[in-house]
């Protein structure tokens, strides 16, 4: 990945800050996930959201599928210093993906499944807000699954003819029991079976970081239980909202769909 560097100050003082630059990795986009290192002390905020620096300046921030062509970015340096620095967003196309066969009540589900998915939705949430301290999200990512790209991050989705929401993870397609591993170390915060998603679980790799595993036929690691990278945690299945066996596989800062793509690395398991 690229990394940029974000000049905090005018070319006739760049030597004497170049201690002050923030680095990281990537290009900011919509769908992105940008990792980097600030001076320790460093208070950084997106958009007014505070961004959680650690104690060795490691930080992590991310910009929606659908984020305007800008953003700003607020730097309180470790003097008390503060300026607002304006970042340009580059935009994105987005692909159309048309998914026929679904059963009915999948596409529009009764009363008492729309109950259901309103309280896993606030379960999803809690999970997906944890904000830890650990830094393992600042290592690559490793491929979860190995199989057929089936569905990518973005793309709007039609279901059955209906338009619904875009899809915000990685599908990788494989048969039923096909192992799935852990792209982070990290901690489960979910473990559980849900309407859309099936078998799920998230586990979270600090600041916000976490990724989502889904319509899986076993789930191995338990929740709470801490994982290394690579580890086995789950199998591939076709529970939930499916058409056949796969991984969906999704990347996020905190309720933030993230497009995790670019940030894979190496070949599939």
């Amino acid at each position: 990945m690229i990394a940029r560097r974000l000049i905090l100050a005018a070319p006739a003082l760049l030597l004497a800050r170049a201690a002050q630059a923030i680095t990281w990795k990537g290009e900011a986009a919509q769908g992105a996930l940008l990792r980097g290192q600030a001076p320790p002390g460093t208070t950084l905020a997106l958009e007014g959201r505070a961004v959680r620096v650690s104690p060795e300046g490691f930080f992590a921030m991310g910009f929606g599928r659908d984020h305007d062509d800008s953003a700003n970015l607020t730097i309180t340096h470790p003097g008390g210093r503060r300026e607002t620095r304006r970042l340009p967003v580059q935009k994105r196309d987005w692909d159309v993906q048309r998914i026929t066969g679904l059963p009915p009540a999948m596409v529009t589900p009764d009363e008492s499944a729309l109950a259901r998915i309103t309280a896993e939705r606030a379960r999803l949430a809690t999970a997906r807000g944890v904000d830890s301290a650990g830094t393992d999200f600042m290592r690559d990512l490793t491929w979860p699954a190995r199989g057929r790209i089936s569905g990518v991050f973005g793309s709007q989705r039609i279901l059955n003819g209906q338009p619904r929401q875009p899809h915000y993870g990685l599908d990788v397609a494989s048969p039923t029991g096909t192992p799935i591993h852990a792209v982070l170390p990290g901690r489960v915060t979910l473990s559980g079976d849900f309407y859309f998603f099936g078998q799920i679980l998230v586990v979270d790799h600090g600041h916000g970081v976490n990724t989502l595993y889904a319509h899986l036929s076993q789930r191995i690691a338990r929740e709470g239980q801490v994982v290394t990278q690579g580890e086995r945690i789950a199998l591939m299945g076709a529970t939930g909202r499916v058409t056949g066996p796969h991984l969906h596989f999704s990347l996020s800062w905190y309720q933030l769909f993230l497009d995790p793509r670019p940030l894979l690395t190496g070949e599939q398991p």
